[in-house]
């Protein structure tokens, strides 16, 4: 078994390109470095820069790999497509610029949404047309960065979108050609939802491609989703803990990546408020750290 660990920018708080609380990304792919990573996503389209000159010259200083990148936006809004195919076609041409292999989507936080985060009972569901269009979207998309980009399109649950719980990611991938699509699976937002990550792994590991691993701490679970806490919101209270003090069981999570030989990149995210004081370097650090002492090497 060959597993690479790296991490990704939202670690550092990272979400939006343009948001003016962001780190410099130079300081970011130096922080990821010296934590001991030699991997690292590419962040929102338009972090880092697009210009493969300048960013190239950045990656070998540090050493690093470029991962993959996320298309995160409104898969679910009809009137958001332009958005979503800017999205999608600078970071497919971003990545194929610097070799990376994965080209992960994600439906972006929906108002319709957001209030029933890990809570799948109560959650709006989209009626059949509208589904029907919103998976044509994401398989338009998907259709894209593998057949003309040549990458590996996996999809990512999230809390607060549409595909946010277990059985919409499941019937998504029912009706979605594995040869396009297959699944970037976030150990944590699995959680958030409120589903078991291990028996998901177990059951869709053949269809898994990438692996995000995030660890949630379940006593903010409990609160967040009790209050109703928007999504960003919870970040700042810490829902998202270093790995090994949360509620996901990673030595369980390595035993089935090492019972199917999985091999290839998993990639470090623990999402955190740029605006509150904050340690991401040495939360990457012991993130590193914990996985190594599990035979994460």
């Amino acid at each position: 078994m060959t597993i690479r660990i790296g991490n990704a920018p939202c670690s550092w708080g990272v979400e939006f390109a343009n948001d003016d609380r962001n780190p410099k990304w130079q300081s970011v792919l130096a922080d990821c470095a010296a934590a001991g990573y030699t991997g690292i996503e590419l962040g929102p389209v338009g972090y880092m820069p697009e210009d493969p000159a300048i960013l190239a010259d950045a990656l070998s200083q540090h050493q690093l790999t470029l991962i993959g990148g996320v298309v995160f936006r409104a898969f679910h809004d009809p009137q958001a497509w332009d958005d979503v195919m800017d999205g999608a076609v600078r970071t497919c041409k971003a990545l194929v610029a610097h070799g990376a292999k994965h080209l992960v989507l994600i439906d972006s936080i929906s108002p319709r949404r957001a209030p029933t985060a890990g809570r799948f009972d109560e959650a709006e569901q989209m009626d059949a047309a509208e589904w029907k269009a919103y998976a044509e979207r994401i398989r338009s998309v998907a259709k894209l960065g593998a057949e003309e980009y040549g990458l590996t399109v996996g999809m990512h649950a999230h809390a607060a979108g549409f595909i946010d719980f277990e059985p919409e990611l499941e019937r998504l991938l029912n009706e979605v050609d594995e040869n396009i699509l297959k699944i970037c699976f976030d150990t944590g937002h699995h959680s958030y939802a409120g589903f078991d990550p291990v028996a998901f792994m177990k059951r869709h590991i053949g269809r898994i491609s990438y692996m995000h691993f995030k660890d949630i701490d379940p006593v903010v679970k409990k609160q967040v989703i009790q209050n109703r806490t928007g999504f960003y919101d919870a970040c700042g209270q810490g829902i998202f803990c270093n790995l090994g003090q949360g509620d996901v069981d990673f030595e369980a999570v390595r035993q089935v990546l090492l019972d199917a030989s999985f091999e290839g990149w998993c990639t470090v995210e623990q999402d955190c408020d740029p605006t509150l004081p904050g340690t991401p370097i040495e939360d990457a650090r012991a993130n590193r750290e914990y996985l190594e002492s599990i035979g994460f090497n």
